[in-house]
């Protein structure tokens, strides 16, 4: 075998007792030729140089594999940031997460992330390899991993969950390993996101590494999505009441509009107004007054349907939004509102008790108006009747030029 040959042949062995890789070897092989290229064969042909040689391309080799990890971490790094900056949405940045986490860790199993709301975890979000989304599982132990890793703030894996006090009280087909990462911003935890895999083993200091700059990255993300919402709830509520305000009654009114165009079902919107309150105002004062409305408010929200939207509308009316409601209906539960605060006693700053009553109208959509602005208008205007014929009761609005006649008073006892 020529000389060249043989050195290479026995390079290839050396290099497949020392665990490269294949395509490492070829790398190193080439890297080799090249270094042969520049030695006369009386000197190659020496042990100690193939040795020499061996060494420095091992060398040269674990630097490559390491500025290429370290590329790869940089790429990840770099997408995951994108796709977390991406969206403000809470729920779009926790998805997000697991997809990303399911991406750094090739033969995970599933990926889960627990908001933490001191003192208890909450589902957030997860993904399986099989691509199941959002399903919950389990709820956390409060001697489990992911409490756990809430208190000692800090990563902890579990090589085999069939032999680690954590799962010693869990079902025997939880196995495997899984690994539970806080997901911190400074010394405040906002999640937790677990890592689970079905076989037994540690993971790799590169993947931990990877899951660590992922959960930075996420509880940044999970931080600003959070102050987002709260800023847009602050932006569409009642600073007074805590209802939503004028700007939210607006965008639901397109809403319903949209999905009652699409289904082909009316909905309601019922004006209310609180009989005598310029009264209470004038003789007790503001802040008397703002008392009594945060508590109507409160009494009127709690008796809804959950699918009923009530908002402030100005002063002390307010607006109900009826989805799937026709007039009918609307009347019922126009009935029942003016029968809940007819049940709640408010005592005035004199001591003296007090009964609230509320005049209403009532406006059906497209039977009464076919737009957001005409639709308020109709029921505003069926309100004022009330108010100036037939104080304390609801009125329905009319309907168009061949209705004119059609005004409908539903009293409420």
């Amino acid at each position: 075998m020529p000389f060249r040959a043989r050195f290479i042949e026995d390079a290839r062995i050396r290099l497949t007792r020392q665990g490269m890789p294949f395509h490492d070897q070829e790398r190193a092989i080439n890297l080799l030729g090249l270094l042969l290229d520049g030695l006369d064969d009386s000197v190659a042909q020496k042990d100690e140089v193939l040795d020499s040689l061996l060494e420095s391309i091992a060398d040269t080799g674990k630097l490559m594999l390491i500025i290429e990890q370290q590329a790869a971490e940089l790429d990840a790094l770099k997408r995951t940031t994108l796709n977390l900056t991406s969206s403000l949405d809470l729920q779009h940045v926790l998805d997000a997460v697991v997809k990303e986490a399911m991406q750094l860790v090739k033969d995970a199993n599933d990926a889960h992330i627990y908001l933490y709301d001191e003192p208890v975890l909450v589902f957030g979000a997860s993904l399986t390899r099989n691509g199941n989304k959002n399903k919950v599982l389990t709820e956390p132990r409060k001697d489990g991993l992911t409490y756990s890793v809430v208190k000692e703030r800090k990563p902890i894996v579990v090589e085999d969950m069939g032999n680690h006090p954590l799962y010693s009280h869990t079902p025997k087909d939880w196995t495997g390993s899984i690994i539970g990462i806080p997901l911190m911003m400074g010394t405040r935890v906002v999640g937790v996101m677990n890592m689970a895999r079905t076989r037994t083993g540690e993971f790799s200091r590169s993947e931990i590494r990877l899951l660590g700059l992922l959960s930075d990255q996420a509880a940044i993300a999970i931080i600003n999505a959070r102050l987002h919402s709260a800023v847009s709830q602050q932006a569409r509520s009642d600073m007074l009441t805590g209802l939503p305000n004028r700007r939210a009654l607006d965008a639901r009114l397109d809403e319903e509009i949209s999905r009652s165009t699409r289904s082909g079902q009316p909905f309601g919107v019922v004006m209310i107004d609180l009989d005598g309150f310029k009264a209470i105002n004038d003789t007790y004062g503001h802040e008397c007054g703002d008392d009594f409305l945060r508590r109507i408010a409160s009494h009127l929200q709690a008796s809804l349907r959950t699918s009923d939207f009530l908002a402030r509308y100005g002063g002390d009316e307010m607006t109900l939004i009826l989805p799937e409601t026709d007039l009918n209906q609307a009347a019922h539960v126009a009935r029942k509102v003016q029968a809940q605060l007819t049940g709640l006693s408010l005592t005035l700053p004199d001591g003296k008790s007090i009964s609230m009553s509320v005049s209403g109208g009532i406006a059906i959509f497209p039977k009464h108006a076919d737009t957001a602005p005409s639709l308020l208008r109709a029921a505003d205007e069926a309100l004022y009747k009330a108010k100036r014929h037939a104080r304390g009761a609801f009125m329905g609005a009319r309907g168009p030029t061949s209705e004119l006649g059609e005004l409908r008073k539903m009293n409420p006892n």
